[in-house]
């Protein structure tokens, strides 16, 4: 036990040191100002170009702004910039001195949940925009509650627009009181109420001289050392199993490995571990990046596994811990967000795909629709409508090597795919 945890510290270490990455998303109502956040963050951060900033300004000015339309930057769709909101999700790449960052910037419509729902599924932290003028919205309010039920660890609250309530500390205080008694009701564990305007800049990059009153972090400082590294899964050993290479060349004529990507715990060569669904059990002989063999792995590194033994194994399958394995199952509870414009209906028949496995599925029963505004559980529903979300519960054809959402992100998730079209329909968070 003392190994493991030693194991664990040490990758913790190692993914600060190695993996100075933050997957961010943008949620709120429409109009909040996400779009001209990002564009902010892109320039106040030198991570676009001289030309690309001309380019802006002169749109701009053809609009007959009197100010640099940052969402231009970022409403990448025609049809974005003629309405002036975000339908797609859009992902952003940047980086600072101290570390590189992955936005989506997904849209802020109810009809749109479903894109949020897929911004927001690998997110390290959510950052939720409310207007200083409006406070909380229904919007606000549903996206929280999304970023909760999608297990996103950090949540920072952005209250944008402060310029055009004169910098009022107590417009944000109010604010702040509200939305923190509001994240009592939600599985929030870190949050962080920042007051800024985007348009201006004021405590996005650069301290804020109109609201010396306030004494917190600027957004990207808080996003530069938000620690997320503790985050990861680093005690249950999961790694599905993607690809099996054999090159059957002349140099490496007996390569066996394993590809794929860790989705938890810490593999090292020498461990035991078992094969999944079979049961088969070995030990890990060594572990290869793609130019070299190294002495651990943790998430989210790809890495190619070799055994010390001759086992069959095959995509799909999980090699783990033994005495910390996943149990097999074919019965899933979990909770779905549907992304199809026909219902999903009780004895449906769907295609799943967890992880790396394929199955197939029948939906056994709808429990409830969870009305995401008000928390409320509607247990009449027969069915379920495009972008809502429920509890529901699959009978798979084959058995699943899961673990529940809230212990594993990777391995407590799944996508519904429609057979006939392989379009997928709904991605699904398993209960614990």
């Amino acid at each position: 036990m003392a190994e493991n945890t030693t194991a664990g510290e040490q990758a913790v270490e190692n993914v600060t040191t190695n993996m100075d990455l933050l997957r961010f998303a943008t949620a709120g109502s429409v109009d909040d100002g996400k779009s001209t956040l990002i564009g902010r963050l892109l320039l106040d951060s030198k991570s676009i170009f001289e030309d690309q900033l001309e380019a802006v300004e002169t749109t701009s000015k053809g609009k007959g702004y009197d100010y640099t339309d940052l969402a231009l930057l970022t409403d990448g769709l025609r049809s974005e910039r003629e309405q002036g909101i975000t339908i797609d999700v859009a992902y952003r790449y940047f980086a600072t001195p101290a570390r590189k960052f992955i936005i989506a910037d997904t849209p802020g419509h109810v009809q749109y949940t479903r894109n949020m729902v897929t911004g927001a599924s690998t997110a390290d932290l959510g950052l939720v925009l409310v207007d200083a003028r409006q406070g909380l919205t229904e919007q606000s309010r549903r996206h929280a509650v999304i970023l909760s039920l999608l297990r996103v660890p950090h949540l920072v609250l952005a209250v944008n627009k402060m310029d055009l309530v004169d910098f009022s500390q107590e417009v944000y205080d109010k604010i702040h009181a509200e939305f923190t008694q509001f994240a009592t009701k939600l599985n929030i564990p870190d949050l962080e109420v920042i007051p800024i305007s985007a348009l201006q800049g004021d405590n996005v990059v650069n301290r804020s001289e109109n609201m010396a009153w306030y004494s917190g972090p600027t957004l990207m400082h808080h996003l530069e050392h938000v620690h997320v590294a503790s985050d990861r899964d680093l005690v249950d050993t999961r790694f599905p199993v993607q690809y099996v290479i054999r090159p059957k060349s002349d140099e490496h004529h007996d390569y066996r490995g394993y590809a794929g990507q860790i989705a938890g715990g810490v593999l090292k060569p020498g461990d035991e571990v078992v094969v999944l669904p079979s049961g088969m059990t070995t030990k890990i002989a060594g572990i290869d990046l793609f130019d070299r063999e190294v002495d651990e792995a943790f998430p989210p590194m790809s890495v190619t596994v070799r055994l010390e033994d001759d086992v069959d194994v095959s995509r799909g399958d999980t090699i783990a811990r033994i005495r910390n394995a996943p149990t097999p199952s074919q019965d899933i509870d979990a909770m779905v967000c549907w992304m199809a414009s026909t219902p999903l209906k009780p004895r449906q028949k769907l295609a799943i795909k967890h992880t790396t496995r394929n199955a197939r599925a029948l939906v056994k029963d709808i429990q409830y629709r969870l009305d995401i505004n008000t928390l409320h559980r509607d247990q009449e529903t027969k069915e379920i409508g495009v972008n809502e979300i429920a509890r529901v519960q699959l009978r798979t054809t084959a058995p699943l090597l899961c673990d529940s959402y809230s212990q594993n992100r990777t391995t407590g998730s799944f996508i519904l795919i429609d057979e006939a079209t392989g379009v997928t329909v709904g991605a699904g968070i398993i209960n614990g």
